[in-house]
């Protein structure tokens, strides 16, 4: 892996990928390994993920349940093996609880699932440096610091210009640079944009009882949606979507005032929660974005830059990975005599992530849009079809390998 800044030089390069994130790192790990020449675009002020130093070390509040398929993708790269194990929880099992006088119920467990866990929680900053590592071995990457100005596509390859005077050749450019994508922007892509007017508000826990592994998930109705995430020991990850007047609320309030609002919401379900030192808190805006292709002549989009669901779900990352697992597999597959990013190539990307992507744009939006009504009427139906859900063993089983990404 070679780390050069911005100049006047020209790089060339099978692909050129944009962003600086786990969906770029993963990209750019993926086509080095399948033999193609990578340029890997970075911010000029990107650094490497801090060395980890052990439970030394604070827990970063950004946190993923990456599913058997991000597994699988990670796996196949060396990078799943290169992760700091002591700082990863696999999830046994799934309680969700409805909201008002007869909350609904529903719950999942790896056992059912026939699978030794439902999914891991990973810290960003585990993923990122254990990425880190993998790349420094990848000796085909080029690492480019600097600020893209302009996309030129041509018919047989395309060019991105920095800001510093250097420009990068590619057969393909993905776009891996985030919700507000300026590759996306660049191809004059048109997309659906919806505020939930809720933030993610993000932080970490101790729990006075034992998680057993289990992550739970609150629909509160007029409070948003409350999940508890099982970390490492008697540790919990908070991710409370929450209305935008609440959250503002919320990051006023210190950590321990936070905790007491959880412990009424889940009925002191972990024991009483106190926050982990350093404390940390952050928030995310959260908005619909939907993007009306993910492809463009010599540009394929991948992560957040082609779709952006709710997290109640917990699948934003792990729909990324999956674009990158699908755009690998798509161009290693292609005819000889077509090229890395050919339009026909390129098509089959796009048709081959529709439904998924359609599936759970639609899915995370509906539950949002359901769980966010504050009616009696509304909460009971809702509450009814969680009961009922969980009587369904065969349609569990089916929404369980969905989710797990088998």
């Amino acid at each position: 892996m070679n780390s050069q800044p911005s100049s006047t030089a020209r790089h060339d390069s099978d692909v050129c990928i944009v962003g600086n994130g786990a969906i770029a790192k993963t990209t750019a790990l993926g086509f080095a390994q399948a033999g193609h020449s990578v340029t890997l675009l970075v911010p000029a002020a990107a650094t490497e993920a801090p060395p980890q130093q052990g439970a030394e070390q604070p827990w970063d509040v950004r946190v993923y349940a990456l599913n058997h398929s991000a597994h699988t993708l990670l796996a196949s790269l060396k990078v799943w093996g290169a992760l700091d194990a002591g700082r990863v929880q696999p999830v046994e099992s799934m309680e969700v609880i409805g909201d008002g006088r007869q909350p609904g119920d529903l719950a999942f467990d790896a056992f059912g699932a026939h699978a030794g866990a439902l999914a891991w929680i990973v810290e960003d900053r585990n993923l990122n440096q254990a990425l880190d590592a993998a790349l420094k071995f990848a000796a085909n990457v080029n690492i480019v610091k600097g600020r893209a100005t302009g996309l030129q596509q041509g018919a047989d390859s395309a060019s991105v210009t920095l800001d510093g005077g250097a420009v990068i050749d590619a057969r393909l450019v993905v776009g891996a640079d985030g919700g507000q994508s300026w590759v996306r922007g660049q191809c004059d892509i048109g997309l659906d944009y919806r505020s939930y007017h809720q933030r993610a508000v993000v932080t970490n826990f101790s729990c006075a009882r034992p998680h057993h592994g289990v992550a739970h998930q609150w629909f509160t109705g007029h409070e948003g949606i409350v999940a508890l995430l099982p970390l490492p020991g008697d540790r919990v990850s908070l991710v409370w979507s929450a209305p935008d007047t609440l959250a503002d609320t919320l990051m006023r309030e210190t950590l321990s005032e936070m905790a007491v609002r959880l412990a009424v919401l889940s009925e002191d379900k972990l024991g009483p929660l106190r926050p982990l030192l350093p404390e940390a808190v952050k928030d995310v805006p959260l908005a619909l974005i939907r993007p009306h292709a993910i492809t463009a002549p010599r540009v394929a989009l991948v992560g957040d830059a082609a779709h952006v669901v709710h997290p109640l779900a917990g699948h934003g990352m792990n729909l990324g990975f999956a674009d990158v697992a699908q755009l690998l597999e798509t161009i290693a597959a292609r005819e000889s005599h077509r090229s890395i990013g050919d339009d026909r190539v390129l098509a089959r990307y796009e048709r081959a992530r529709k439904e998924d992507i359609l599936l759970m744009l639609l899915a995370t939006d509906g539950l949002a849009r359901l769980f966010g009504a504050d009616l009696e009427p509304v909460r009971a139906v809702r509450n009814l079809g969680l009961n009922l859900l969980n009587k369904l063993p065969m349609l569990k089983r089916r929404l369980m390998a969905h989710a797990m990404g088998k």
